[in-house]
């Protein structure tokens, strides 16, 4: 393997079957005793939408502020525009985004357009990163199917802060040429809910700390928070309603469902419509997926709840999401529906099918071995690094701590790889910049992509995922692409590496 490259292999690591023996060493870390309650209750915030693809340039400063997360109470946070997290972007296929990022913050920022096929010199990764009082100016064509993407702050090492503060917000990819003959209605049956857990101290305020364990687990909150308020509640329609969900959060990861039990459907993932609508009753969404249910309301006359089972205490260590905890998880509320006396103006049934885009990728030319690895600085992290020959950092991929001077994969534009991803301490969710990919199997057994539908995000256990990858976009040695665990603690520690196709 050449220095600094993440080598193309057939075979697996010994090092990695030896890694998995290590996995009961690690225990999930979960932030309890809260020190401050926060009450819920309020309106569900709607952010305003912006049209980004307009003559004029749509303008987001990003800039320090003061929230409410509960009423009397102001917290210090940062926002895009906003005093907390950002408006909703909205950009059409076949015409062209622009937006001017201004920093009024008192630190470096970026604007990583999260899920947006773009060239790495307007990706916004951890070298687009600018100074308080520079403008960054994001220009890019708009050529993929229609998705709920998001966008964020990704500076290295300040990420969890910075998103954690509200550097955060929604980009909706729509495409006039496919309708999809779902609830489009934005803020009435279409509703954005960017879901975060987030901590406060006794007097209200925001608390953020990733000493000791909390880097191992990545930050946990006791508190959730759906568009920036706490467990807000929602008026609908009689009648679907699409709920666009992203876990914004950290590190927490999700398993929504309903307090009924009731069946809903998804119709879309991360990057884009499924090929038709599949029922579901739980639905599991890691860090910085996505995904869009269609839920009926038409018969209801009492508010519903959105929940999730707490995989923070279930555990997330080992074989799985739910590997290494014990007895039945807790449930905790999300948000609340209350269905509105008339019946909604929108589709009163779901289509059949849906204009999900193809699974096209074909045959991948090559194979790479990807690592996800830890190594704190305990016994457990000196274990470690002996057995991954690491070259000592907190995190890594590969054995390497993230080097923005070193490139660790060079891709050939528009050529297919199949990679095999292992996390064999912990389940981390893989980002990959610059695509989108489709998941071929999981554990050895194969995934059904009708089901999946196109990632940009894959959830990565001991078990392993392969999946096929094809970047059509460049990005040069000063401005590459990144692939990295989005726990954004594990993130700003060095599990990071970074590519350049040409």
């Amino acid at each position: 393997m050449k220095d600094g490259m993440i080598a193309d292999s057939h075979g697996i690591n010994r090092r990695t079957l030896l890694l998995g023996g290590c996995a009961a060493l690690a225990a999930p870390f979960v932030l309890t005793s809260p020190a401050f309650a926060a009450e819920g209750g309020a309106a569900l915030p709607i952010p305003p939408i912006l049209d980004a693809d307009g003559a004029q340039p749509v303008t987001l400063t990003a800039r320090a502020g003061s929230h409410s997360f509960v009423p009397g109470t102001k917290t210090p946070t940062l926002g895009y525009e906003l005093d907390y997290l950002g408006p909703t972007l909205r950009v059409r296929r076949g015409r062209s985004a622009r937006i001017d990022v201004v920093n009024r913050t008192g630190d470096e920022i970026s604007a990583h357009w999260h899920g947006a096929f773009v060239p790495g010199k307007m990706d916004g990764g951890p070298q687009g990163a600018f100074a308080p009082g520079k403008t960054s100016s994001a220009r890019f064509d708009v050529h993929q199917p229609a998705a709920t993407l998001w966008y964020h702050s990704h500076v290295h090492g300040k990420t969890g802060t910075q998103v954690y503060h509200g550097l955060a917000g929604l980009l909706l990819v729509e495409d006039p040429a496919a309708p999809d003959g779902l609830p489009a209605d934005y803020g009435v049956n279409d509703l954005p809910l960017v879901v975060q857990d987030r901590s406060f101290d006794s007097s209200g305020r925001l608390v953020y700390n990733t000493s000791g364990m909390t880097l191992m687990s990545g930050f946990l909150g006791n508190t959730i928070c759906v568009n920036g308020a706490v467990r807000p509640v929602a008026d609908v329609p009689r009648g679907l309603v699409r709920l666009r969900i992203l876990n914004g959060s950290n590190a927490r990861f999700y398993d929504f469902g309903f307090d009924d039990g009731r069946q809903f459907h998804q119709v879309a993932s991360d990057s884009g419509l499924l090929p038709a609508p599949v029922a579901r009753t739980h639905l599991a969404l890691a860090p910085a997926e996505r995904a869009e249910i269609v839920v009926d309301f038409s018969g209801d006359n009492a508010p519903v709840r959105l929940v999730s089972a707490d995989f923070a205490r279930s555990g997330m260590m080992g074989g799985g999401m739910m590997g290494g905890g014990s007895g039945a998880p807790a449930t905790y509320d999300i948000a609340t529906f209350v269905p509105g006396g008339a019946a909604g103006t929108g589709p009163t049934a779901l289509p059949v099918s849906l204009p999900a885009p193809p699974f096209d990728l074909g045959a991948p030319v090559r194979t790479r071995d990807i690592r996800l690895d830890m190594h704190a600085g305990t016994m457990m992290g000196s274990m470690l690094r002996r057995l991954t020959g690491s070259n000592g950092g907190v995190m890594g991929i590969n054995g390497r701590s993230y080097d923005m001077g070193r490139i660790d994969a060079e891709l050939k534009l528009g050529e297919t790889e199949l990679w095999r991803v292992a996390a064999p301490m912990m389940t981390h969710p893989f980002h990959v910049h610059g695509c989108s990919f489709q998941v071929v199997s999981r554990g050895g057994q194969a995934v059904d992509p009708a089901t999946e539908g196109h990632k940009d995000v894959v959830v990565v256990d001991a078990r392993g995922v392969e999946i096929l990858v094809r970047v059509d976009q460049k990005a040069d040695r000063a401005t590459p692409f990144m692939m990295h665990c989005h726990i954004l603690e594990h993130e700003d520690a060095g599990m990071m590496a970074q590519f350049t196709v040409a």
